[in-house]
């Protein structure tokens, strides 16, 4: 590792600081992230640092990938603090871009994938896949890592990137590694700091679900719509009373309650030995969404997102 790097963290906010950098570094994981870094974040980051020589992370709230600019002005940010984590980590470069660096005036392509990106969060968040495509491409042509690392709670994020890697011969590994859940099963997301303490009491009954469903499955139960009808029944005794209020506010909607097959998201007719539970839950303005694979055999298994099939 070359000294300046272990010295200190070095911060680029332009491509040519990053391109001036990078020929001096080794074999170098990525982990890019839109800052308001969690203990999610930080175990990516460990991870990378025991299988790389050197480090980066990325901080950028990608508006391509929002589809209300009320949720994007929402999101919340830290970036100073996320620095100190960082550098605590012994992370040796992050990259913080603006917008008007990625995107500048006359900006027009986009990264389109196909097939996986259409389902589930696809129609539910029109523009969000071809918004995380197009940055995570560039964000790999201007680091170009030999492995990036994201986590598996954005299952069908993975596949979208592991699809476009494969398409486009990027020479990039994607690493997924296991969702990283508080004590009470909830999957660690900076979306979480916007509930309201009564909410985030709340908030295991998706793990809960998501549990009931692998349970079931783990004694034999293979038909997806009694899977889907149990994770919808639990979501519904753990959630409580959902009355609308007097403006037509329900406490909590689900957007979608389903089993997929793990390498089209494709609903199949019959469960096979590889099923991938998934849910979307609004619980007022917050939409947190969860994933589990039901078979144990693929849980342990957390490079599979290299697969261009997921």
């Amino acid at each position: 590792m070359p000294e300046q790097l272990e010295i200190k963290m070095q911060i680029c906010r332009s491509v040519e600081e990053v391109r001036r950098l990078r020929p001096a570094m080794k074999a170098m994981g990525f982990v890019p992230t839109m800052g308001f870094l969690h203990e999610g974040h930080l175990s990516l980051v460990r991870q990378a640092a025991a299988e790389n020589d050197t480090v980066a992370v990325s901080i950028f709230v990608n508006p391509l990938q929002f589809d209300s600019a009320a949720d994007l002005d929402h999101y919340p940010r830290a970036v100073e603090r996320d620095l100190a984590l960082l550098e605590k980590e012994g992370v040796d470069l992050v990259f913080l871009p603006t917008a008007e660096l990625l995107y500048p005036p006359g900006f027009a392509t986009r990264v389109e994938v196909g097939g996986v990106a259409d389902r589930l969060e696809g129609p539910a968040r029109p523009g969000h896949f071809a918004g995380v495509a197009t940055v995570v491409a560039k964000l790999f042509n201007i680091l170009q890592p030999q492995q990036a690392y994201f986590g598996r709670k954005d299952a069908q994020q993975c596949a979208v990137i592991s699809r476009m890697v494969h398409d486009l011969n990027l020479p990039v590994e994607v690493v997924t590694a296991p969702t990283f859940r508080e004590s009470d099963g909830v999957a660690a997301s900076s979306r979480n700091a916007r509930l309201t303490p009564a909410q985030r009491r709340q908030a295991p009954a998706l793990y809960q679900a998501l549990e009931a469903a692998r349970q079931a499955f783990s004694e034999g139960e293979r038909n997806r719509a009694r899977l889907e009808a149990l994770m919808t029944r639990t979501l519904a005794a753990r959630l409580g009373e959902n009355a609308p209020d007097a403006e037509g506010r329900r406490a909590w909607e689900t957007d979608y309650v389903t089993i997929v097959d793990p390498a089209s998201f494709v609903p199949p007719e019959t469960l096979g030995e590889e099923a991938l539970a998934l849910l979307a839950v609004r619980l007022g303005d917050v939409r947190l969404i969860d994933n589990m694979l039901l078979n144990s055999a693929s849980v342990s298994a957390a490079r599979d997102s290299s697969r261009p099939d997921y």
